[in-house]
């Protein structure tokens, strides 16, 4: 499978229904834009909605990726979704919500561009194998608020991190094994307290995620300190690929044996390798 494995942070959800919006989101420093027509809209403006985005969408400028969150595959509003996406050049891919089934995300990317499946269930989670085999398919999302409401966890409890990290791992494991980009991390709904976005996401790039969705443009600076090489492990990764220039592996830097696995994480590390 050919996957697009630019790096991304941070991905800003933007509602539809504000296409305005748009702009100010693509200046605001986040790697990627996500237009919503899916959470951030009631029933009964859906289809005006992605109306005037397709109408805004006519003289887009360009600039930061643009994506956009489809309805749910079954839902009234999929197929005309779908259509737009299609007919749009501006939009970039197209993130599917409530991934269960390959066959929706096969559907999907007939469409020829780059796919986001968000897994929010564990009707999902039991998938992964399926459905990260789906040519196309550039990378998974979490999404931890639908998957609580799914399996009836208690909000905030320990209990309920326990399961969610759970899930969180396989679904690091599914895009490590079918070399997928590394997957978003889920929104923090909470946006004018920084502290619970900042543990979230530190948490987020120890386990291995590759960046996070973001509600809100406050939430980008941190998410981005959270996923960023600190400037000594940079050092480090350029002391290691400069002595191995010089000499092959195994060997002995600093009282620490390098071997190929720590020479591919220090190329990780300047970003010279994805994955």
């Amino acid at each position: 499978m050919n996957h697009d494995q630019s790096p991304v942070r941070s991905a800003l959800f933007v509602p539809a229904s504000r296409p305005e919006r748009i702009a100010k989101a693509r200046a605001s420093g986040a790697d990627a834009v996500i237009v919503d027509l899916e959470d951030a809209l009631p029933p009964r403006h859906k289809d005006s909605a992605r109306r005037a985005l397709a109408e805004a969408l006519t003289d887009d400028p360009g600039g930061v990726p643009l994506w956009v969150r489809v309805n749910a595959a079954g839902s009234p509003w999929f197929d005309d979704d779908l259509a737009l996406c299609a007919r749009q050049p501006a939009i970039h891919g197209v993130m599917l919500p409530k991934a269960e089934r390959p066959t929706d995300l096969v559907k999907v990317a007939t469409l020829g561009k780059p796919l986001w499946a968000l897994v929010e269930s564990a009707a999902g989670v039991l998938a992964l194998p399926e459905l990260t085999a789906t040519r196309g398919l550039e990378r998974l999302a979490f999404g931890a608020l639908d998957s609580a409401l799914d399996l009836s966890l208690e909000d905030g409890s320990e209990g309920a991190t326990t399961v969610l990290d759970q899930l969180r791992v396989q679904i690091l494991l599914h895009s490590r094994a079918r070399g997928l980009a590394p997957p978003l991390e889920s929104v923090v709904a909470e946006f004018r307290d920084p502290r619970p976005l900042r543990r979230r996401a530190n948490l987020a790039a120890q386990m291995g995620f590759g960046g996070m969705l973001c509600i809100h443009p406050t939430q980008i600076p941190p998410v981005h300190a959270a996923f960023a090489i600190d400037e000594a492990r940079r050092d480090w990764a350029r002391r290691v690929l400069q002595a191995a220039e010089q000499q092959p592996p195994p060997f002995q830097l600093e009282g620490e044996m390098i071997d190929e696995p720590v020479i591919r994480r220090a190329h990780r590390w300047l970003g010279s390798i994805s994955g």
